[in-house]
């Protein structure tokens, strides 16, 4: 079984892969950022995993997972996933708080715990955010969607995922209704101001600014 810090390194080279272009290199410094930890240490973890057929590194140009390396980060994604589903579904966390939870169990969980949670929830496709949950062979749902700060003005949409999972961005959006499977509708777009004007139902048009629009995923109601 891969190291703690094998797999934290593989995951976020994934989901930073993910939120940009797969197929394209991610930047070495983005991959410190995301881990918060300084170049220097990047450098000699990203030249180990690649000494171990994990990850393509081209150095000043960035990283990329090769299929092993993806293989070992989806399982990653999908543990963490799954028990972040069942601490808020069936122990009834809060969800703003079930993300540093799952980033320790992630580790430690065994294949066989995981399949009986993934039974038991009935084979979840997302997690509660809304994140796409890795099939067991490895399969990764991908699609890309609208934010609140780009979709058509004004049309229903249905709120599909989260990108920004941060506690003060889950409870903000929590306390504003912005939850997956929610319908809202922007109703104006002001760029030169930096906000969007949301309605849920016929109630007031409530203020949001574009940045947080911008983390909110919609699709249109069909």
């Amino acid at each position: 079984m891969a190291s703690v810090a094998v797999e934290n390194y593989l995951k976020h080279i994934l989901l930073l892969a993910e939120a940009e272009d797969p197929a394209e290199l991610v930047p070495m410094g983005a991959l410190a950022s995301s881990l918060a930890v300084v170049p220097g240490t990047v450098t000699t973890m990203v030249k180990a995993l690649a000494a171990e057929g994990l990850v393509e590194h081209e150095p000043r140009s960035g990283v990329r997972l090769t299929d092993s390396g993806r293989r070992l980060a989806l399982d990653v994604i999908r543990r963490h996933r799954i028990i972040e589903t069942f601490l808020v579904n069936v122990l009834k966390m809060d969800w703003s708080s079930v993300h540093s939870e799952a980033e320790q169990l992630e580790h430690v969980i065994s294949e066989d715990v995981l399949d009986r949670l993934d039974a038991l929830l009935g084979h979840p496709t997302t997690d509660p955010h809304g994140d796409p949950i890795p099939s067991a062979q490895g399969k990764l749902r991908s699609q890309i969607y609208a934010t609140l700060a780009t979709c058509v003005v004004p049309r229903s949409m249905r709120i599909v995922r989260i990108a920004d999972q941060s506690t003060e961005f889950l409870q903000f959006a929590e306390q504003n209704a912005l939850l997956p499977g929610n319908t809202v509708r922007v109703v104006d777009r002001n760029l030169a101001a930096g906000l969007v004007s949301l309605k849920h139902g016929s109630g007031e048009p409530v203020p949001l600014s574009l940045t947080a629009a911008g983390k909110i995923l919609v699709e249109p109601v069909k």
